[in-house]
C-alpha cells in the first residue's frame, strides 16, 4: 500500500473523529438547554424568584414575553419576578404554578453559541387574592431562544403563547360529554400515623420537593432547604 493511499486514509479517519466530536458536543449542548428548561419549570413551580431570574443571561436583547407584558433585559425580567407577587421573601403557601414542559424541540446553531427551542407547556396555577384563590389550567406553547455566555446555556427569549385556559370547576369538555363525578372512587383510605407527615406536603403545605441538583447557571445550592425549613419541613 502506497504512502499515498495511507495518508489519504488518515486524513479520512481523521475527518471522522471531528464530525464525531461536533456531534457530541451538539448533543452535550441539546441536553445542559433541556436541563435548563426543565429546572426554570421547577422553580417557576414555588415562585423561587432568585433561581429563575439566575436562568436568564445578561445583556440588553433578553426579554421575556407572556399575557401579563413584555419585560426587557435583565432588568426587566427582575423586576417581575421580584415584584409581581409583591412578596418579599416567598410567595404565599397557597400559590402553586405547576408546569410541565414537554415534546421539547432544542436545535442549536452551528456557531454553537445560540440555540432555539419550542415546547408544549401545561400546567395549574393557583393565585391568592384579595376576593380569594384563583385556579385555572392552563395550556400554551414556549418559544425560546438560548445563548451560551462563559460556557453556561442561558434563556435570552422567553416566549409563552397561551392556548387554553379553564377553571377546574368547568372544564372544556361539554357538559352532556363529563362523566359521572363518582367521590367515592375518589375517596382516601384512612391514613396510617407513619404517613401522616406524606400528606402534609399536600397543597397550600408551601412544601417544595427537593432538588436533587444546584442551580445550572449558578451552581449554587437553590432555596428551596431553606424554605422548607422555615415551614417546618
Amino acid at each position: 500500500m502506497s504512502i499515498e493511499i495511507l495518508e489519504k486514509r488518515i486524513k479520512t479517519l481523521e475527518n471522522q473523529v471531528k464530525e464525531q466530536q461536533k456531534e457530541l458536543t451538539i448533543f452535550r449542548d441539546i441536553e445542559d438547554i433541556k436541563r435548563l428548561q426543565r429546572a426554570y419549570g421547577f422553580y417557576l413551580e414555588n415562585w423561587m424568584a432568585q433561581e429563575v431570574i439566575d436562568c436568564f443571561a445578561d445583556g440588553p436583547d433578553v426579554r421575556l414575553e407572556i399575557a401579563l407584558g413584555n419585560f426587557v433585559g435583565k432588568k426587566g425580567v427582575k423586576r417581575f419576578f421580584n415584584t409581581y407577587l409583591d412578596q418579599r421573601e416567598h410567595p404565599s403557601q397557597e400559590f402553586l404554578h405547576m408546569i410541565m414542559q414537554l415534546s421539547g424541540i432544542v436545535d442549536v446553531d452551528p456557531r454553537g453559541n445560540t440555540a432555539s427551542g419550542r415546547w408544549y407547556a401545561w400546567g395549574a396555577i393557583a393565585l391568592p387574592r384579595n376576593d380569594g384563590i384563583h385556579q385555572a389550567y392552563m395550556g400554551g406553547i414556549y418559544a425560546a431562544d438560548y445563548v451560551k455566555q462563559d460556557g453556561k446555556w442561558k434563556i435570552n427569549v422567553l416566549k409563552f403563547h397561551p392556548k387554553i385556559t379553564s377553571r377546574p370547576v368547568n372544564g372544556w369538555v361539554k357538559p352532556e360529554k363529563v362523566a359521572p363525578d363518582d367521590a367515592e372512587s375518589r375517596r382516601m383510605p384512612p391514613i396510617k400515623p407513619d404517613t401522616q407527615r406524606i400528606f402534609d406536603t399536600y397543597y397550600p403545605s408551601g412544601f417544595i420537593s427537593p432538588f436533587h441538583f444546584k442551580h445550572p447557571v449558578t451552581g449554587e445550592v437553590t432555596s428551596d432547604k431553606k424554605r422548607n425549613a422555615s415551614l417546618g419541613f
